[in-house]
């Protein structure tokens, strides 16, 4: 493996998107998140890092169909289309089904930061997955969320998911200590 330094890191945002964040259940600081993240794309381009952004899609005719306004990325993501690699998944990890590991790998890059929705599915599963294919995973710690559900809060999920990530699967740090290179 590299020396730490050396990493080419990417930023790679989990389903921003319409059918997520304005969904029926309210996402735990959803709008704190968002500016996280909004940060993060800032940085990640000041130090010429590419961006990836996933959507999460289902079937045709359900309520997460290719291309319907639930799939889409919320407005107020600074993810440009036609400069970041956005691109659909249709399983809670961001490789299966898609080009990313390719996209990743003709890049060079070798670590991955992950932020976005929803902890407990595709964040984690994301993480996990990323750290099975050698990446070297930052997850954000303040930088992904959900909302609650009947046994947990969602403060209680995202802590829980920090914690357990933390160490075999992810460095999980705060946004703030971040650091983008390429």
């Amino acid at each position: 493996m590299q020396h730490h330094d050396a990493h080419r890191t990417a930023l790679l945002i989990v389903d921003m998107q319409a059918g997520a964040f304005a969904g029926p259940e309210p996402l735990w600081e959803g709008e704190r998140v968002l500016a996280t993240i909004n940060d993060l794309v800032r940085r990640a381009r000041t130090a010429g890092a590419p961006v990836f952004a996933a959507r999460h899609t289902g079937p045709a005719g359900g309520p997460l169909a290719p291309g319907s306004a639930a799939t889409q990325l919320i407005a107020r993501l600074d993810v440009d289309t036609g400069r970041d690699y956005v691109f659909d998944k249709t399983r809670p990890s961001c490789f299966v089904g898609t080009d990313l590991a390719r996209e990743l790998e003709r890049r060079g890059v070798d670590e991955l930061v992950i932020a976005g929705i929803k902890t407990q599915y595709c964040i984690d599963t994301t993480c996990r997955a990323a750290a099975d294919r050698g990446l070297s995973v930052v997850l954000v710690e303040d930088g992904h969320t959900c909302a609650d559900t009947p046994s947990l809060q969602a403060r209680q999920i995202v802590d829980h998911h920090n914690a357990t990530l933390r160490g075999p699967f992810a460095r999980v740090v705060p946004a703030a200590d971040v650091r983008f290179r390429f």
